[in-house]
Order: C-alpha cells, then sequence, then structure tokens
C-alpha cells in the first residue's frame, strides 16, 4: 500500500533536498566553531546542476510497518528540480515553469500549477530563495533560526504568513559542514515529522526500518 505525502510537504522537501551536493564532503572546522543562520545559507547555496540520494520512511496507522522510500533528488538545470523515487515504486516528479508533474509506469503524467495555491506558490519562492542564497526574500516567508556548530548544525524556518503556516507548522534542516543530510517537516494537523535522509545520512541508512533508528540518524545521534 502507498502512503501519500501532503503535496505541501513533499514540495518543500524537493525543493530544501536540492540544495544538498552530491558527495559534498563536510567542512574541516573547530567542533566547538558556533554556526550562525548566515553560515549555514552560504554553503546550502549551490548553482546547478547537482543531485543526492534520500530515504525516507513514512509512519501511518494504515501499515503494519513504516514504508521505506529511496531515491534521488536532481536539480539539472537552476529552475527545474526533480525528485524520482525508485523503490519500492517507480515515481518521478518534475517541477518547471511553475508546474509539478507527476509520472508513473504505465500512467499517463499528471501535471498541475503550483499557482492554484497560494502556499504552493509561496513555498517555490521561499525554496527558491534558500537555493540561490538570497537572505532577503526568505525572510520575507519564515523566520530563521539556527543552533549548533559548525560541525552539527541545524536551522528552523518557521512561517511568517498565515497562509502558508496553515500548510506548514515548521521545517528543521540538520547538517555537517556543508552537508545538509537530513530535513524533518511537520504540518499542523500532523505533530509527526515526516523524515528525508539526504547525502551521507542516507547512504548510512542502508536498510534501516526502525523509526527510532532513522530518527537518531536524522539528529546526528547515530554513529556512521
Amino acid at each position: 500500500m502507498r502512503t501519500r505525502l501532503n503535496p505541501t510537504a513533499w514540495l518543500l522537501v524537493l525543493l530544501a533536498a536540492t540544495g544538498s551536493l552530491h558527495a559534498a564532503a563536510p567542512e574541516q572546522a573547530p567542533a566547538g566553531d558556533a554556526v550562525s543562520s548566515e553560515w549555514i545559507l552560504d554553503r546550502l547555496a549551490r548553482p546547478a546542476p547537482m543531485r543526492t540520494r534520500f530515504v525516507e520512511l513514512r509512519e501511518s496507522r494504515l501499515l503494519k510497518n513504516p514504508l521505506r522510500l529511496s531515491g534521488e533528488y536532481r536539480r539539472p538545470e537552476d529552475d527545474v528540480l526533480v525528485r524520482e523515487v525508485r523503490a519500492p515504486y517507480a515515481e518521478t516528479t518534475t517541477i518547471a515553469a511553475g508546474e509539478a508533474t507527476i509520472e508513473r509506469a504505465g500512467k499517463s503524467p499528471r501535471t498541475f500549477a503550483l499557482s492554484r495555491a497560494p502556499e504552493l506558490a509561496g513555498l517555490q519562492a521561499s525554496f527558491g530563495a534558500l537555493l540561490s542564497g538570497d537572505r532577503e526574500q526568505l525572510d520575507e516567508y519564515y523566520t530563521v533560526e539556527s543552533s549548533g556548530t559548525r560541525q552539527d548544525w541545524v536551522l528552523t524556518l518557521l512561517p511568517r504568513k498565515p497562509e502558508l503556516a496553515m500548510k506548514v507548522r515548521d521545517i528543521t534542516l540538520h547538517g555537517r559542514g556543508a552537508e545538509l543530510r537530513c530535513i524533518e517537516t511537520r504540518t499542523p494537523d500532523d505533530p509527526a515529522p515526516q523524515r528525508t535522509l539526504l547525502a551521507g545520512a542516507a547512504t548510512a541508512a542502508a536498510e534501516i526500518g526502525d523509526a527510532s533508528r532513522f530518527a537518531a540518524l536524522c539528529h546526528g545521534d547515530s554513529t556512521e
């Protein structure tokens, strides 16, 4: 059985995840060197093309065990974003020219305009600002908070606009140096976060299917 991720949640994960540099190596910095949001945002801003693998673990009351998804995020061009699920099923989502197209084997592609809902258009604009390093535009949509060190940092985004806050409670990015390793998103109607492991953390996840171990890896509490 497939579980469907809230369209707002998968859009923000897709847009944020493509800021990861494929196989990026953590920067060498003193472990106790405090981090600032400006320092993190400077390292998340990456020009296209780029790609990174991902692993998600989705929990649902309808499932006896969590559903484990794996695949790859790609940003072939600055204005094109792709999410390709490879297991346990095949599905490709492409965002380009203000539209999202979903393709599945044996079915006709489905396309919808992001402008049909203000919160989706806001997410696209704000995460475009995240990837380009435009702090001024990002601040228009989110209150940005940071904590940790350069080798173990957390960046939290809290929606400012009411229409966005109705869909997104908060977004938390976890990373090491220049590597974005995990994204947690929460919606107002579901306090449990949707977690996506990226880059080195996705590799370390291997066949992990236990939710507690997955969360520990996301938070940097598990050794690799």
